[in-house]
């Protein structure tokens, strides 16, 4: 439930638009509804400015399908993440302006697409080609949330002239997610470039010793730049929603 509909139930039962126990009917899923498997958090856009996100990994089509189906009934946007075709064939019924994307593995559903986004703008970089994925959920979270979002793949490490290429496109950005597997060092090489704060997102890309990600997750964490944070390996989402925040600021 976003705060504006909150205010208008209350406006409405004010002034007599509506009953008590009409507004109170209104209000009978908030802060939470109980669909036994799942404690939905109607009250999470009031509190922090963004509603509450779906991970789908570990649910059932039809676990996510009555999760949407009251989802549809109390947010303006939806994001699920994590999700493949069986989760977007259970949902697509409930409506039309669902979008499944591949590549990031995220359903969405903008009620307003023409709502502007942000004049500032989040720069998300990638090592790599195959880091690609993880930086499209994080680009999807921060579009979805209202945020421009700017992107420039594959300018890892291995040639430096591509990053020195976009350098004046990054130093544009407000906030840069940089998504990096193997050795991880891109976000260091950012870091001793730009003056905007950096999200740093390991990726499980990489051979052996990569440790599906710990071995970049490790880089970052000891980047000898200054201004450098760092989220869980491929965790696009959390570093689109952590940009988001402080794009927003």
């Amino acid at each position: 439930m976003k705060q504006e509909s909150l205010t208008t139930i209350l406006e409405h039962y004010k002034d007599g638009t509506i009953t008590l126990p009409q507004a109170l009917n209104e209000l009978k899923d908030f802060p939470t509804k109980d669909l036994s498997f799942a404690q939905l958090d109607t009250h999470r856009q009031i509190r922090t400015g963004y509603p509450e996100v779906i991970y789908c990994a570990g649910k059932t089509p039809e676990q996510l399908h009555a999760i949407m189906e009251f989802l549809l009934t109390k947010q303006s946007d939806i994001l699920a993440t994590r999700a493949d075709n069986a989760h977007f064939e259970a949902v697509k019924p409930l409506s039309e302006k669902f979008i499944y994307d591949q590549i990031s593995r995220t359903i969405t559903l903008r009620r307003d697409p023409s709502h502007p986004l942000t004049e500032t703008a989040i720069a998300v970089v990638t090592a790599g080609t195959s880091d690609i994925p993880v930086a499209e959920e994080a680009a999807v979270t921060a579009e979805l949330f209202g945020n421009k979002v700017i992107r420039i793949y594959d300018v890892g490490v291995a040639g430096l002239h591509r990053v020195m290429n976009k350098i004046e496109l990054l130093r544009s950005a407000k906030v840069i997610i940089a998504v990096a597997g193997m050795e991880g060092a891109l976000p260091s090489v950012l870091g001793g470039l730009i003056d905007a704060p950096i999200i740093a997102c390991p990726t499980s890309v990489g051979y052996g010793a990569s440790f599906h990600g710990l071995s970049a997750l490790l880089t970052m964490l000891n980047s000898c730049a200054a201004g450098i944070s760092v989220v869980n390996i491929d965790n696009g989402f959390g570093a689109g929603y952590m940009a988001g925040k402080i794009n927003r600021l």
